[in-house]
């Protein structure tokens, strides 16, 4: 089948978190050995490890938004990045109905 073509990037529709096992959070600081402490929109700060299958080919930096899947156990202060929004998807989360969440992290 071969690859999508694309001709903007605003036809780029970003992939929503999972209600039930995933929720949005920001990047706040980059701990070394693939490492985030990330701030969630469920009010937790959680140190969070990037999966093997993002690892050298999505780069997360400070204030990214990502999709944070917490662990079975330690739910409240560990889990996985799942997902990095770029940013022309992050303006399209701030567009539709998710402002109010972002701007709380954010601090704005």
């Amino acid at each position: 089948m071969g690859k999508r073509k694309v001709v903007s990037e605003s036809e780029i529709k970003p992939r929503m978190p999972d209600e039930e096992f995933e929720v949005l959070g920001i990047a706040e600081r980059l701990m070394g050995n693939d490492r985030i402490m990330v701030r969630c929109l469920d009010g937790f700060t959680r140190l969070c490890r990037i999966k093997g299958k993002m690892k050298r080919r999505v780069w997360i930096r400070v204030n990214d938004i990502v999709i944070v899947s917490p662990w079975d156990f330690q739910s409240d202060k560990r889990g996985d990045i799942t997902y990095r929004y770029q940013r022309n998807q992050a303006d399209w989360l701030r567009n539709n109905g998710y402002e109010n969440g972002l701007s709380i992290l954010l601090g704005a």
